[in-house]
């Protein structure tokens, strides 16, 4: 009888595409709930059992947070792909090198957001026009957040080490871990010691130290190459710039893209509570439901990393065609359960009509266009796999931001009073976003690149 191995680090280079991108996706959408279920139960915890007040400020500051996570995820993603292509080429010297330019880029960034996050949180909530009975709680939470916000930090560079060489299964388990300890010890600063918001933030920074130390010490305790040496902590400024060549674009798209969500909300406030509530209810299903198509997409830029440093460039193409057939797959099967049970999904949050009139509507007509949404992240996690970040980063930001403020004045000016012509703005950016693309990969200037990279592979496209 054949033994099963769990493997750890993987050789993405070999074998079948669908195995690989499949056994790597699960455990990252594993990871990717427990990451929203842990940002919901702090809401949760804080509405029932604190007040409104908490719960807005709680809820009120993601915003500011997303913006500055996802800057740093975005330069992490540039972290991962050159481990990514050094692990694929097994050039064991740069590897490490990657590794360790990656731990003390971290650590700069961990001081440079502390300090951020703590003196500039006062100006941002104005900014956002808090009210008054919320900055309180805003503020307390936010800066004990900010406090800690290196531990999040290290464990999302590590675990984006992991995952480069092919271990998406300890830092899920690292999450899943730290999920539960968030839970508890929310439990536990809200009932036992009732500190309010400020409890909430405490036992979230508690929990990422926890999850960063499992991480850092796994890096440590390995006999591979990516083995993180705390003494061998210094800029490889080759690998470096390589890093921040790819991952800066993405941090700026990323990082836009969040703040810019603060603006796209005013254009649903003006319908009401009712719509706001609806709204914020639709936005929790909707990260759900693109958990499936995320997780492959960000295997694929793995895949793609690895067997575009080996030099393996047509497998580079199947692995695409094989991402873009399982994330359609996916995402086609939720459709018709959001469109039939838009109403009960929207129950879950909140049971007055007007909610569950305006959150259903949102569901039905956004739904059928999540489809776009799979072009968009598969070709886009594609092409950073090859290093090339920067097409992605100009696409999404023209899509995601500008394309889509515009719209938003020009019909909040034509058709005022209207709701769908508003929420279509997402799914317009979508479809523009993944026009570009599709066109962008397979016919653009880049394909020349590929078939020179061929030619000087002896004209061998290994599969």
């Amino acid at each position: 009888m054949k033994q099963l191995v769990f493997r750890r680090d993987t050789d993405m280079t070999k074998g079948s595409i669908w195995e690989h991108l499949i056994w790597f996706a699960l455990p990252l959408l594993v990871g990717n709930i427990f990451q929203i279920l842990y940002n919901t139960v702090d809401s949760i915890v804080v509405g029932n059992f604190v007040g409104k007040q908490a719960l807005a400020a709680v809820g009120g500051s993601g915003p500011i947070i997303n913006t500055l996570i996802g800057i740093f995820n975005g330069l992490s993603s540039g972290a991962t792909v050159i481990v990514s292509q050094c692990y694929g080429a097994h050039d064991n010297k740069r590897v490490s090198d990657a590794v360790h330019s990656t731990i003390a880029l971290t650590t700069i960034m961990s001081v440079v957001f502390t300090i951020a996050g703590m003196l500039g949180t006062p100006a941002m909530l104005r900014l956002m026009a808090v009210p008054e009975d919320v900055m309180a709680d805003a503020l307390s939470y936010l800066r004990i957040y900010f406090a800690g916000i290196s531990g999040l930090l290290f464990y999302n560079m590590g675990s984006g080490i992991l995952r480069a060489v092919g271990d998406s299964r300890r830092p899920t388990l690292f999450l899943v871990f730290s999920a539960i300890t968030n839970i508890v010890l929310d439990l536990i600063f809200i009932l036992v010691f009732p500190l309010g918001a400020a409890g909430v933030a405490y036992a979230t920074i508690i929990a990422q130290f926890l999850s960063a130390i499992l991480v850092m010490v796994t890096l440590m305790r390995t006999d591979s190459a990516y083995r993180f040496v705390p003494r061998k902590v210094r800029f490889s400024w080759s690998v470096t710039r390589e890093m921040v060549n790819i991952g800066l674009p993405t941090s700026i798209q990323q990082g836009v893209t969040a703040f810019s969500n603060v603006f796209v909300q005013s254009y649903i406030n003006v319908f009401g509570s009712a719509a706001m509530a609806g709204w914020s209810s639709y936005s929790k299903i909707d990260q759900f439901v693109l958990l499936p198509v995320q997780a492959v997409a960000f295997a694929s830029t793995t895949f793609i990393g690895q067997n575009w440093g080996a030099g393996l460039y047509d497998r580079t193409k199947k692995c695409l065609r094989t991402a873009m057939k399982l994330g359609l797959l996916m995402t086609a099967a939720i459709i018709p359960l959001l469109m039939l049970f838009s109403r009960q999904f929207i129950y879950m949050f909140n049971q007055e009509e007007a909610v569950l009139e305006y959150g259903s509507q949102i569901i039905r007509f956004m739904s059928p266009f999540y489809l776009l949404i799979c072009v968009n992240q598969i070709y886009g996690g594609a092409l950073r796999g090859t290093g090339n970040a920067r097409v992605p980063m100009i696409v999404m930001l023209s899509s995601f931001v500008a394309f889509r403020q515009v719209y938003l004045i020009v019909v909040s000016k034509l058709l005022p009073g209207q709701l769908v012509p508003v929420i279509l703005g997402y799914p317009a950016g979508w479809l523009l976003a993944s026009v570009a693309l599709f066109f962008y990969y397979e016919f653009g200037n880049w394909q020349e690149k590929y078939k020179t990279a061929v030619e000087l592979n002896d004209g061998k496209a290994t599969t």
